[in-house]
């Protein structure tokens, strides 16, 4: 069960924060036109992480799931979402914190690692890869299906698979096309290799939005790499072995 959220309010808006278990605290961050119930309880990870000995802080990222919703793009910058992260890190006391953010999440947690390393245990980069760097294509289809008047309008494929997505979870699909719309600030391998902290790049090795693996792992020193055999992006979220592979990670830096 998720429960009811706790409240942090970062720069005046309001994130939703769920807490399950006990132990060592890690946070989840999910990805674009997700949240913490379709991310991370849904496909067991709460309930796997809780189990293995942990304290699971999932959040709403602004405009989704029962966080606040904006309708301006400028106000889902990654930087201003990873400062979201790090109000609900130091609103809980808990950093350095292990952090674990999926797609759009992992962009997130890599601007978090990059603007407050302080309160970065270790950083799993999951469903985002090669293309952290080189940008992910599409997104202007992806907002226009959003705002489209049913799903008979989109023809685009990644932009239908958004909006059935984002119908399916109930989503303000207005507050979705504005964070599609945000400025994507391009990482740059040398910014990536000032990152000093434990990181895990996890990919489906099918997964064509995040691309290859190697580039990021790469590009962060020391960074280790954890492939899912034979997963997309959606079906990779809930695999053993993603799940398994983070674990061990973070029992290695415990």
């Amino acid at each position: 069960m998720q429960g009811e959220p706790r409240r942090v309010i970062s720069s005046g808006v309001d994130i939703a924060v769920y807490e399950h278990g006990e132990g060592e605290p890690i946070l989840l961050i999910h990805g674009f036109a997700s949240s913490a119930l379709t991310n991370w309880y849904e496909p067991g990870w709460v309930r796997y992480l809780a189990s293995a000995g942990h304290r699971v802080i999932s959040v709403d990222n602004r405009g989704h799931g029962r966080s606040a919703k904006l309708y301006a793009s400028e106000l889902y910058t990654a930087p201003t979402m990873a400062r979201d992260a790090a109000a609900v890190i130091e609103e809980l006391g808990i950093g350095p914190v292990h952090v674990m953010g999926y797609s759009m999440g992992a962009r997130i947690t890599t601007f978090l690692t990059m603007q407050a390393p302080e309160l970065v245990k270790t950083a799993i980069l999951a469903g985002l890869a090669e293309n952290m760097i080189k940008g992910v294509p599409g997104g202007e289809k992806v907002a226009q299906g959003l705002e489209a008047p049913s799903l008979e309008h989109v023809t685009d494929a990644q932009a239908r698979a958004f909006r059935i997505f984002a119908d399916r979870t109930s989503s303000d699909r207005a507050a979705l096309a504005a964070c599609m719309r945000a400025a994507r600030q391009e990482i740059s391998e040398q910014e990536l290799s000032v990152i000093d902290r434990p990181v895990l790049v996890a990919a489906g090795t099918e997964d064509d939005i995040a691309g290859e693996i190697e580039p990021l792992r790469s590009a962060i020193a020391g960074a280790e790499a954890l492939p899912i055999p034979r997963r997309d992006h959606m079906r990779a979220v809930g695999d053993k072995v993603y799940m398994d592979g983070v674990l061990r990670f973070i029992r290695s830096h415990g």
